[in-house]
């Protein structure tokens, strides 16, 4: 019987069946797709974007400062460097200087966009309306630490601005540390008094049987610049309208009194410097061009000290060199960026290490200044910001007569001091002199004298 293999047939049928079922079967279906949506995405991504570079372009600089050929090139070589922008400096004498920018403002259009000059240089700038105003840089430059005496003198005695103070050069004292030990009691060696410096001197001379004070009185000495910028206006408060006053008889009754303190041989005194270094006196007052070697050359043996203070104040004659900018300035944006240049303290360092100028602003002096230029400038600084300071300019407007003018303190000085001729007297002929010189001359009066309004200064 074979009926029994017909269930294997038909199992074999039914598993071909299957798998032929299973290969002929169709895919399923997919789902159904949602269609594609959009979804924003925010994403920070950083970029480092390298910033367009400055350039100031061209600004030509004429300057009656920093002429000689040395100077100069440091000027363009190393003080320049750094600047975005091309600077053509061009050095120039005062004559020059004046008449290339007069002839430019007659012409309504200049080539010169800044200037380097003397505080006395730009106040015939001044009256002649060929400056631009710079009250508005001036409130950008505040925290640079001018002070505010120096800022006071750029106005002319108006509400503007007329130069940003760059660059100071001054008188100091100097003393020999041996001499500190016979400071008068209380007195700081900072913030002396004239009457302190006169105990001073005699407590030197009582202790060492030597006059150790020096004041320069020589033939090529500055010693017309000790009554003009320092004891007349301290006890005064003028230089020329002052110059017969009550208090110039106190101021010239006090030199009699210091004077024989003094060392005797200081009529021959010309530099302080080598007679500090010699030790033929412990303290002088001089320039400090004039006193420099002293503190270069023996930094540990001697200090550099503000000058004294009278009843009017701490009077000191800067030397002022400051920046404008000419009505006619082609490049107004570029010269606004070199002064702020000029007035930054790492600037301000370099210009005192390359051309010797003491720094206007609030510096701290680095390692490469040697002790010498430090201590001098510290007190440069400390002196210009003296809560009693009162600067006292240059003879203004005198041209070739400064010496004329010179002579007329130095005469006096002669008379009353050492030929001890009546005071009130000497005074009295002399401003006759002082005032014809005036105006001959016609200068107006400088600070700190009050404005004359252009007439001739003139001793009351």
């Amino acid at each position: 019987m074979k009926r029994f293999r017909t269930p294997t047939k038909l199992a074999a049928l039914s598993v071909a069946f299957g798998l032929l079922l299973a290969a002929c079967q169709m895919p399923p279906m997919p789902a159904a797709q949602q269609p594609p949506q959009v979804v924003e995405v925010t994403r920070e991504v950083l970029v480092e974007v390298t910033p367009a570079p400055v350039n100031y372009g061209e600004v030509v600089w004429l300057s009656t400062q920093l002429r000689p050929v040395g100077e100069a090139e440091r000027v363009r070589g190393v003080i320049l460097r750094g600047f975005p922008g091309q600077v053509d400096f061009i050095p120039e004498d005062e004559g020059p200087f004046i008449d290339r920018i007069a002839a430019e403002t007659q012409a309504g259009r200049g080539t010169v966009s800044l200037l380097g000059a003397l505080h006395g240089n730009f106040s015939s700038m001044v009256t002649a309306n060929q400056l631009m105003d710079l009250t508005e840089l001036k409130g950008r430059l505040m925290d640079r630490g001018i002070p505010d005496e120096f800022w006071k003198l750029a106005q002319f005695g108006t509400d503007k601005t007329y130069y940003v103070p760059w660059m100071q050069a001054t008188y100091t004292m100097v003393a020999n540390k041996k001499a500190l030990e016979y400071l008068p009691e209380g007195a700081d060696m900072n913030a002396l008094t004239y009457e302190q410096l006169l105990e001073w001197a005699k407590n030197m001379r009582e202790a060492t049987q030597e006059n150790k004070l020096g004041i320069p009185a020589g033939e090529a000495a500055l010693l017309h610049r000790f009554f003009q910028g320092f004891l007349l206006p301290a006890f005064t408060g003028g230089v020329v309208t002052t110059f017969a006053s009550e208090d110039a008889e106190k101021a010239w009754q006090y030199m009699k009194e210091l004077w024989e303190y003094v060392n005797p041989q200081a009529l021959t005194y010309n530099f302080m410097q080598d007679h500090l270094l010699a030790e033929e006196v412990w303290v002088a007052w001089d320039h400090v061009a004039r006193t420099k070697d002293a503190l270069e050359q023996r930094p540990d043996d001697f200090v550099a000290l503000p000058v004294p203070a009278g009843p009017k104040g701490r009077a000191s004659m800067p030397v002022i060199a400051g920046l404008g900018i000419p009505v006619t300035a082609p490049n107004v944006e570029g010269a606004e960026a070199l002064i702020e240049f000029l007035t930054r303290p790492d600037t301000q360092v370099t210009t005192l290490r390359e051309v010797g100028f003491f720094p206007m602003v609030d510096v701290e002096f680095p390692g490469f200044v040697t002790p010498g230029i430090r201590a001098q400038g510290e007190v440069v600084l400390k002196q210009a910001n003296a809560p009693d300071a009162l600067a006292v300019l240059l003879p203004v407007g005198l041209g070739p007569k400064n010496g004329d003018f010179n002579k007329i303190f130095r005469d006096t000085f002669t008379a009353i001091v050492i030929n001890n001729e009546d005071i009130a007297a000497t005074l009295a002929s002399q401003k006759d002199v002082l005032n014809a010189l005036m105006k001959e001359v016609g200068a107006p009066c400088w600070a700190p004298d009050p404005d004359s309004n252009g007439l001739p200064c003139q001793a009351e």
